[in-house]
């Protein structure tokens, strides 16, 4: 497993997670979850950097390792 895929898995399951609030009736805790990771994304995108990737790297491979 590389990391920019693990990182994809992980966004994935966030964004079911905040379904799962919003469908239990945790609005508020869905939205808190939401926006953090809207600030993340949007903060990635930005500047280029991000930290999830940072730490994730440090336990496995980059995707471009094992070409």
């Amino acid at each position: 497993m590389c990391v920019e895929r693990l990182q994809k898995i992980l966004l994935a399951l966030a964004l079911g997670m905040v379904m799962m609030l919003a469908a239990t009736g945790s609005i508020k805790a869905a939205f808190l979850l939401q926006l953090g990771l809207m600030v993340i994304l949007i903060a990635s995108g930005l500047t280029g950097f991000c930290y999830i990737t940072k730490v994730l790297h440090s336990a496995f491979p980059s995707c471009e390792d094992n070409k």
